[in-house]
């Protein structure tokens, strides 16, 4: 298809306005996000934050590649993080966080969140504490469009340079945690795969692996399947950095001497109601500047180069764009499958009537997948409808799988599927409609977990282990999870649970009880360590996640985002001391404070039972299912759970090791997106 007269001029357009934009800063974002609630012009909370900023931008104290800078109090607090690229040097470093801070007031205008990432340097400023805590969104990665050949010997490369460059970064200190390295490819012919992994060094080194192995994770959503893996990944999250390509991308980085200071203006006055406070010897005062030296040429190249690619680029997209839109979704059902589900089929207009067009005032909720909007048939059925966008973390075969086994399911604590949509451009999910959102909605909010009280949470912790169990022996095909977490429990009107989200779940035969895994997948802090380092997927696989989830409902706490102070802890390991000392109320929320019942410490021993090392050790459902309905029986002792953190081997400080096949040969993690129905 030949572009038309009016692409041309629109592709003339593009280039007129970006390189006057483009010229004026040699680092340019390569991805931007914003967020959070809108601040008010001239408001307090603008002023720190173009104090913020200006310091950013101005401070030649910039020398290790990590800076932070804090203005303001309370809710006019604004805090930042940067952390430039380990090898690059840094007269560069402070030219790329300059242009960064300075681009933030055009890219996210009046926004109290930003993530800014530059080839070199990415910037980070929020309202909220930052400082020495993995923020592990927004999320974004940069995929190359070439595949690999030989998938199984690459993706062993890659888990092997991985391991080690994880490992590496984590040992890093307070100035810098980055690694880098490169391996020949198995059976590459002597083609080398170059690596690169970078945390914040604010984190320490167990919240470094975590962040890593976070980033990691995405690998399976995006990039690395059983016959398709992309030559080149990066992964950009505000905490840590994560790339890997088949160039060397570490050489030739520039070394630049960043331009003079103007002379410097006079300290900015504090706001009269005296509520800033800075981390810097002095404020600046945030001015405008436009450089009066002459334009390097090679800074006028740059952006020509730039914009010529992006010219390419627009003009491939128009000619393609046909040929690939009635094509996109991949999504193929067999003959005896059409057969089955073809009552489940929904047209796209039933649901667009249903939903108000997906109007934003059905929106329930957003996550990785895309939305989940609220509907109503012409019979007055409630339709909870999940409507997969295209760089959904949902894949096509997790679409299907998930079809297919719910498609079979009848259980009260189970979600129930009403159909699906295959239709033009549009993947649809109908779900019954639950009332209430997903359980971690919460239980993890600080004002609405006082609503739940411990007979609610409790009835939240039987119903989910009937539905395991359910899926586990009483279904006429056994059914593993694999993705059993507080964000896949939904809670109907009464606060009855129903486990969802079935695409990452695995059939067996009835009397089969454990397989190997060639790609591991589940979300960070739920895995079974036999799951997460070899691949070993059993019914105690569910079982292990359902004592997180135990004694999170207990506890009031994430797995992932566990805190006691400045101890390195988890959750797992603070509740085994507190139970070993005889102190195990130290475990339970604050909120349940009064009218304790044995039955809280019950639960807390049947979670510590699910969590054993040993999976021979951990309970089957059915026996959980006897200990919560038949509280005269006597419990055995719990042993030491897995990932107890005294017990991670020196270098290692994890609660999994990357090894694995798709994402890595033996062990690729998939973190899938906690959102409310």
């Amino acid at each position: 298809m030949e572009p038309s007269k009016t692409s041309y001029l629109i592709l003339y357009l593009i280039l007129i306005i970006s390189i006057p934009k483009l010229v004026s800063a040699q680092f340019a974002f390569r991805h931007s996000w914003c967020g959070g609630a809108n601040y008010a012009s001239n408001s307090t909370y603008q002023s720190n934050l173009r104090s913020v900023l200006n310091s950013l931008s101005t401070d030649n104290r910039i020398t290790s590649g990590f800076y932070n800078f804090t203005a303001g109090r309370g809710l006019d607090r604004v805090n930042s993080i940067v952390v430039c690229r380990g090898d690059v040097p840094v007269g560069t470093c402070r030219v790329c966080v300059r242009d960064s801070a300075n681009s933030i007031p055009q890219s996210c205008p009046n926004q109290r969140e930003a993530l800014g990432y530059s080839q070199y340097c990415t910037i980070y400023i929020s309202n909220r504490a930052i400082y020495g805590i993995v923020q592990d969104e927004p999320r974004w990665y940069l995929v190359t469009s070439e595949n690999v050949t030989g998938v199984v010997g690459f993706n062993q490369t890659l888990s092997s340079l991985m391991v080690s460059l994880q490992n590496r970064a984590a040992l890093g200190n307070s100035e810098l945690k980055f690694a880098t390295g490169a391996v020949n490819l198995t059976g590459g012919g002597g083609q080398r795969l170059y690596g690169l992994v970078q945390c914040t060094p604010d984190l320490s080194r167990l919240s470094c692996v975590q962040c890593i192995q976070g980033s990691l994770s995405l690998l399976p959503t995006c990039c690395i399947q059983p016959t398709y893996t992309a030559s080149g990944v990066s992964i950009v999250i505000p905490s840590c950095f994560v790339r890997y390509e088949l160039f060397d991308f570490l050489a030739n980085v520039p070394d630049l001497t960043p331009p003079p200071l103007p002379p410097s203006p006079e300290p900015a006055s504090p706001p009269n109601n005296g509520n800033t406070t800075t981390t810097a010897e002095q404020n600046y005062v945030f001015v405008a500047r436009r450089s009066t030296k002459p334009v390097n040429p090679s800074v006028i190249a740059i952006p020509i180069v730039v914009a010529t690619t992006l010219i390419v680029v627009v003009v491939l997209c128009i000619t393609i764009r046909k040929k690939k839109l009635s094509n996109y979704w991949k999504v193929k059902f067999t003959k005896d499958e059409i057969e089955t589900l073809q009552s489940l089929q929904f047209s796209l207009g039933t649901i667009k009537h249903a939903t108000g067009d997906f109007s934003d005032e059905n929106k329930l909720g957003e996550g990785g997948f895309g939305i989940v909007y609220k509907g109503e048939l012409a019979d007055g059925q409630e339709l909870a409808v999940k409507r997969l966008s295209r760089n959904s973390v949902h894949g096509d075969l997790q679409f299907k799988n998930e079809v297919l086994i719910l498609a079979k399911l009848q259980h009260k604590n189970l979600v129930r599927l009403l159909g699906f949509c295959l239709q033009e451009e549009e993947m649809l999910l109908i779900y019954e409609c639950v009332a209430n959102r997903s359980l971690d909605y919460f239980i993890f909010d600080p004002v609405q977990r006082e609503s739940i009280r411990w007979e609610t949470r409790y009835k939240i912790i039987y119903g989910t282990a009937r539905g395991l169990l359910y899926l586990h022996e009483e279904s006429r095909t056994r059914i593993i999870h694999r993705d059993l977490k507080a964000g896949n429990v939904l809670l109907d009107e009464e606060f009855n649970p129903k486990i969802a989200d079935f695409g990452m779940a695995r059939l067996f035969n009835i009397d089969q009880t454990q397989t190997f895994a060639s790609r591991i997948v589940g979300t960070y802090g739920y895995m079974a360590p036999e799951y997460a380092l070899h691949g070993q997927v059993s019914m105690k696989t569910d079982v292990f996640s359902f004592g997180v989830l135990v004694l999170e409902i207990v506890s009031g706490q994430r797995i992932s985002s566990f805190s006691n102070g400045e101890n390195p802890e988890n959750l797992l390991s603070f509740a085994w001391k507190n139970w070993v000392n005889g102190t195990p109320w130290n475990v339970v929320d604050t909120t349940l404070s009064t009218g304790f019942s044995t039955n809280i410490l019950r639960c807390i021993h049947i979670g510590l039972l699910c969590v054993q090392e040993n999976p021979a050790d951990r309970p089957v459902m059915s026996s959980v299912d006897l200990m919560l309905s038949r509280h005269s029986l006597t419990l055995q002792v719990p042993l030491q759970p897995a990932f107890f953190i005294e017990s991670i081997s020196q270098g290692i400080t994890t609660t999994q090791s990357i090894t694995g096949q798709e994402r890595y040969s033996i062990n690729d993690v998939t973190v899938t997106e906690a959102y409310p129905r």
